[in-house]
């Protein structure tokens, strides 16, 4: 049962509330974090999983970066059910030369800046005929060369390094039926805006019709994206896990991973007050004091045992104008803190993970600019076939080797943060035409050079367990596996959902309203929910 939370705490401009003195603002030109041990803007050292100050000010590169000996050009196979023909582009990949290498031997050269990229795709490149894969096929690192320009460059990467691939036949993702619905009705009708905003979107895909022309379609394929019906009113996780580690070649050539804290967080908890079609209110929250268009929050932190009942919130409002506000809970110190916009970027509790890369991006979509490259047929992994996930023995588990399909079309779009201090120089992003998620992205750090990728498993089946009683009526995509890889810092955080130790959990409540068993009062998303849910444990 849950406790019933105390009212919403108010911040002043002062940045405390007068009725709650532990509720307080990071001070001015600082801001607080949870993260791993790395040197800061402002020359601090901090440990892992502690609390530490982090100057405002830009990243100070302290690693070496993997080296890039060669930029792959490659082509996509003819798509199997569709024309793309107008759509396809000779798409080009940096491709990292580099495996896994020991702290002490690791190469300073660059990985190929995007730029780089962008010229070649723009003046063309040499076609790669052997860029070319059929279901049955096994790509390992001694044949990972079939698949360039079919993935992105942290995808090759992991392949290089020991995830293996196995290619499955494809399967067409369907629309649900209210979602195809609301489409129908109210699609075409969304406005965008020159701000990134969107006006008079009311349920469903805001722009269902995409043209390659269009100079907004990289914000419009962004909004469809963040609207897609993974989900639409509720999305409700239960008992995820994750670990977090460095990987490594030992003395006899083996590649390990080195799992150095393991996490279980309660509950995952998305609310929508817009765009609403299974539950009561329909469409839109009527009464929506905070003017918030989605709040998010994930809380408590069950282990590890130095983070036990941490937990954050967050607010995103329907004025484009207005920052995200997001709030983390500290036990050791007893504080409430509320994190800038830019500390999204950061990693969380030591894991190679921010806010903004959730499901491969999770951030405020018109605080960037977006740039639409193009559309290629690319390898995805929306079929998964294990539950949990099984680990990749030849990179020693820091990656899943799951069943990946050829889909017929991904748009990519870049993106670039308009936040000064932000962590990444641009996220390279990779959409699903059918399902529009993201099954995988890379990010950049500020000198342009290949910094992390973040890679999903998703799974599409009525049940998201078999090994548990629920049952939707219409199939729906479940990630049940994820993966956030630190090519720099040879660092990885793995999660799986429902958790490893978790076999028999549903673990997805999806859409399930204010009236399920599962579900929770919209007042679980306020500072006085976090604290008592933290208290709780």
């Amino acid at each position: 049962m849950h406790r019933r939370p105390k009212p919403s705490v108010r911040i002043t401009a002062e940045g405390r509330d007068p009725e709650h003195p532990h509720v307080e603002e990071a001070e001015p030109q600082r801001r607080f974090a949870l993260g791993r041990s790395r040197e800061t803007a402002g020359g601090h050292r901090a440990r892992e999983g502690a609390l530490f100050p982090l100057e405002i000010g830009p990243w100070k590169k302290h690693v070496p970066v993997p080296a890039a000996s060669a930029i792959i050009h490659a082509s996509a196979p003819t798509p199997p059910t569709e024309d793309s023909s107008k759509a396809m582009f000779t798409g080009t990949t940096p491709k990292p030369s580099r495996s896994f290498q020991s702290c002490s031997s690791r190469s300073r050269a660059g990985v190929a800046p995007l730029f780089v990229v962008a010229v070649l795709m723009a003046f063309g490149a040499t076609v790669n005929a052997n860029a070319q894969v059929e279901p049955g096929d096994s790509i390992t690192r001694s044949n990972v060369e079939k698949i360039d320009g079919l993935v992105s460059p942290g995808v090759r990467w992991a392949v290089e390094n020991g995830m293996d691939m196995k290619i499955v036949p494809y399967k067409k993702i369907h629309m649900p039926k209210a979602y195809a619905e609301a489409t129908e009705k109210y699609g075409g009708q969304a406005e965008l805006h020159e701000d990134g905003s969107v006006e008079n979107w009311v349920a469903g895909r805001p722009f269902p019709v995409m043209d390659e022309n269009d100079p907004q379609l990289a914000p419009k394929l962004m909004h469809n994206f963040e609207k897609t019906f993974y989900w639409t009113d509720d999305l409700n996780v239960h008992l995820p896990d994750a670990d977090t580690g460095n990987f490594y070649i030992d003395a006899k050539g083996n590649r390990k991973y080195n799992v150095e804290k393991h996490f279980i967080v309660d509950w995952s908890r998305n609310l929508a007050f817009q765009g609403r079609l299974k539950h009561e209110p329909i469409h839109e929250f009527t009464d929506n004091r905070d003017k918030a268009y989605r709040k998010q929050g994930f809380y408590p932190l069950i282990e590890p045992f130095d983070l036990k009942s941490v937990g954050v919130i967050s607010y995103r409002y329907l004025s484009p104008e207005r920052q995200d506000d997001t709030w983390l809970y500290v036990p050791v110190i007893r504080r409430v803190r509320r994190m800038s916009s830019a500390q999204r970027s950061d990693a969380l509790f030591g894991q190679d993970i921010d806010l903004d890369s959730f499901g491969g991006y999770a951030g405020q979509i018109p605080w960037f600019e977006w740039k639409f490259i193009g559309t290629k047929q690319m390898l995805s992994s929306f079929h998964g076939e294990n539950l949990p996930p099984k680990p990749c023995e030849r990179d020693g588990g820091m990656t899943y080797c799951e069943a990946w399909e050829m889909r017929p079309k991904t748009y990519i779009v870049e993106g670039t943060a308009k936040l000064p201090n932000y962590a990444y120089s641009k996220r390279l992003i990779y959409i699903d035409s059918e399902a529009f998620l993201i099954p995988f992205a890379d990010m950049f750090d500020p000198n342009g050079e290949l910094w992390k990728t973040v890679l999903l498993n998703i799974r599409t089946s009525k049940k998201p367990n078999p090994a548990a009683a629920m049952e939707y009526p219409e199939e729906r995509m479940f990630v049940y596996g994820f993966s956030v890889l630190d090519m720099q810092l040879m660092h990885g955080t793995r999660a799986a959902i429902p958790g490893m130790q978790f076999p028999d959990e549903a673990a997805w409540h999806i859409d399930i309203g204010f009236d399920s068993e599962y579900a929770v009062p919209e007042s679980w998303w306020t500072i006085a929910g976090l604290l008592s849910g933290g208290h709780a444990k």
